[in-house]
């Protein structure tokens, strides 16, 4: 079948494709070069809505090709050259044509159309140049692979190829033509080490310094300067040399090393690293038409797999619902915050207040119970703006605005009298929030949102003693607050839609991540972290050894371990959430002898790690009481997702959230469970849990699956 049938197959699949054009014009180089052939590929729609490839799309590149192409065999340009539109080069398929695939020809189709096209571009009777101006992530990166030259704009602000963090491999050429440019060991890092790490993106200087462009010029000339090089290639003026890759030992290392990652990320639960690792493997012997067949299969065979549905999924829950948060009230009700007020000067607190004044750049002001503790608050917000400013994350200017913006005081009332927003993070213990809040509403103004950072208790309660509790809202951030995306927005049941919107306002400030949650005990993830966590202590306790149990939910691809994370987490608040939750549903929480235990023995973890590897601590063991009920990783996996999927059907029944979406895009950017398991529900789903458990699937079919 040909390209042009191949994509118009496709292109009948995908109606709603919003399509990219490739525009060609002509220019006559400088210094008298000749005359060059320039494709701009364009979606006619400004930088917030990034170019794509869709069947469409390529189609139209296709067109643009053979135009140039027939002017290279007849010599009438000496060159082609492929840019983007301002700010964005291009930023690969186009997912939602992917999420209606069906069969797996119609996946293949795909692979296949793609490289058809791209790969026109190095048997031109003419060089063809890449200009990365701009964002340029999967095919968007894999197009200038086939250019036999390449620059990169040093304002390039993200550059990579995610496929395998989606549940994908580079299918249009990445895993191919990529270590066969800088070298398997390079590539091993830009396609599964970055891409594992949470979606990492590559800086312009980053891009060159790899060795993938060639050159490298400032933003603001960036296609002149471009044009300028090419036309000194041209002419041999400038000859690119390339260090010559290592096709030996070196490149089975680096492969070794990518299999190491990717057992150490997701445990073999997740095909694609292994599947992009094989490719890269094989491409040892420049063989570029097996490279990209073999893309074309596992592309093809991803595509009708779980996982990539899941990632795709994950993905449009970050990228879309994050930003329409389900239940949110009318964005015109929110009211202005000018100046914020933080309880409490601890580590948490003080982070809270650096966020606060980075993203809201508005006065922030700390209380504590002494004038030591409100000094050191401030001294660790001095510092963190020290920080950035010696990383020039910041400059000199703003880093003294911000420093000017932060200060504390022990006097609330002279503190909160005329702040918008007050947030509290003091010990996590009802009646010492209540009294907290009785305090500030004495003295804050009658508008002013009274926020709380509670993981665990009522909203309700904490409000119920004051005048105005309409205007309490729940702000539960999760640690560390500079990384974690999540913000748990609870509504009391007096919290009115002026104040909720205030605090979705905010949230969007803050760029984090808000989700609205009912107020129920320990809200969303702190609530299925210890159902899991408890079932993981329950089977512990029973008798399984330690090393089982944390073995048994390794195939989850979870970021840590889940004695690990207590570790992170803090044991005593892992009792204390167990303890509270316990309260509420003394049916299945349970309170673990053995963790309370090594809290009152004021053990940090269950780990020592004086190997380097965490091992377990021999007075932790000494601590533990066991029985003598012995189950397999199995059976333990089992038990736990059980427990995970029973006590997700009942959160919705009481709707704490929205939908199952909510749930999965909470584990998803505050706990960093993986994209490939979309969260947990859609693997619950794919595993047959939620029916065994809950009669139902989460989710309909083809939100997460392939479509019936």
């Amino acid at each position: 079948m040909s390209t042009a049938e191949l994509l118009k197959g496709a292109a009948e699949l995908f109606p709603d494709e919003v399509v990219t054009q490739a525009h060609v014009r002509h220019l006559d180089l400088p210094g008298g070069a000749g005359r060059f052939a320039l494709i701009t590929l364009d979606n006619g729609l400004d930088h917030t809505k990034p170019t794509t490839f869709g069947p469409q799309s390529l189609a139209h590149l296709d067109a643009a090709i053979d135009q140039v192409g027939k002017e290279a065999s007849e010599g009438t340009i000496v060159g082609v050259g492929v840019t983007g539109k301002p700010f964005i080069f291009a930023v690969g398929a186009d997912l939602k044509g992917m999420e209606l695939l069906k069969r797996h020809e119609d996946a293949l189709a795909i692979g296949k159309g793609g490289h058809d096209v791209f790969k026109r571009l190095a048997t031109l009777a003419v060089p063809a140049f890449a200009y990365y101006n701009g964002a340029a992530m999967g095919g968007g990166v894999e197009i200038g692979l086939h250019c036999r030259y390449r620059t990169v704009s040093a304002a390039l602000p993200a550059f990579s190829l995610p496929e395998v963090f989606l549940g994908l491999v580079p299918g249009w050429g990445g895993c191919t033509l990529l270590p066969n440019l800088i070298g398997a060991e390079r590539a091993v890092s830009v396609v599964i080490e970055n891409s594992l790490n949470q979606n990492k993106q590559l800086k312009g200087d980053q891009v060159y310094e790899l060795g993938i462009a060639d050159a490298i010029f400032d933003g603001a000339d960036f296609l002149e300067q471009s044009l300028l090089w090419t036309a000194s290639v041209l002419k041999g003026e400038i000859q690119v040399l390339r260090p010559e890759v290592d096709r030996g030992e070196a490149w089975d290392q680096a492969v070794a090393r990518g299999r190491f990652i990717a057992d150490s990320k997701v445990h073999g639960a997740a095909p694609a690293a292994y599947r992009a690792l094989d490719i890269i493997a094989a491409a040892k012997d420049g063989d570029l038409q097996a490279g990209f067949d073999a893309e074309d299969q596992a592309l093809a065979d991803l595509i009708m797999g779980g996982e990539v549905r899941s990632g795709i999924y994950a993905f449009n829950l970050v990228q879309k619902r994050a930003k329409r948060p389900a239940g949110a009230p009318d964005k015109s009700l929110a009211r202005p915050v000018t100046k914020v007020g933080v309880v409490g000067a601890g580590l948490m607190a003080s982070q809270l207040a650096l966020l606060f004044l980075r993203r809201l750049e508005v006065p922030v002001v700390l209380t504590d119970i002494d004038q030591e503790r409100v000094d050191k608050g401030v001294a660790y917000v001095h510092g963190e703006i020290d920080k950035l400013l010696l990383k020039s994350r910041i400059t000199p200017d703003r880093a003294n605005r911000l420093r000017g913006l932060v200060s504390g005081v022990l006097d609330k009332a002279e503190g909160f009298a005329d702040a918008d927003f007050v947030i509290e993070a003091v010990f996590e213990e009802m009646s010492v929030k209540q009294q907290v809040f009785a305090e500030v509403e004495a003295v804050a103004p009658a508008h002013a949102i009274l926020a709380t950072n509670t993981s665990s208790l009522s909203v309700s309660e904490m409000a119920s003693k004051l005048k105005n509790p309409e205007r309490v809202v729940g702000f539960h951030f999760f640690n560390p607050v500079a990384v974690l995306p999540l913000l748990e927005i609870v509504r009391g049941e007096r919290t009115d839609d002026a104040s909720l919107a205030t605090a979705f306002g905010v949230a969007r400030k803050l760029r984090k991540t808000a989700v609205l949650v009912k107020d129920a005990p320990a809200f969303v993830v702190n609530r299925i972290l210890t159902r899991f966590m408890g079932e993981i202590q329950n089977v512990i306790d029973e008798g399984t050894p330690v090393a089982v149990a944390e073995r048994a939910v390794e195939p989850l691809g979870l970021p840590m371990s889940p004695l690990v994370l207590l570790e992170l987490v803090g044991p005593a608040i892992g009792l204390h959430v167990s303890q509270t939750l316990h309260r509420a549903f003394p049916d299945r929480f349970t309170v673990s002898e053995n963790l309370a235990a090594v809290v009152k023995a004021g053990k940090r973890g269950f780990y020592v790690y004086d190997s380097g590897q965490p091992e377990l601590d021999p007075e932790v063991a000494a601590l533990l009481t066991q029985g003598d009920v012995v189950l397999t990783e199995k059976q333990t996996r089992d038990r736990v997702l059980a427990a995970v999927a029973q006590e997700i059907g009942l959160m919705l029944d009481e709707g704490v959230v929205a939908e199952a979406q909510d749930i999965d895009l909470c584990l998803i950017t505050g706990a960093g469970w993986p994209f490939h398991l979309g969260g947990i529900t859609p693997y619950l789903d794919r595993e047959g849990v939620s029916e065994r458990v809950n009669g139902k699937p989460f989710l309909a079919p083809g939100v997460a699956s392939v479509p019936v």
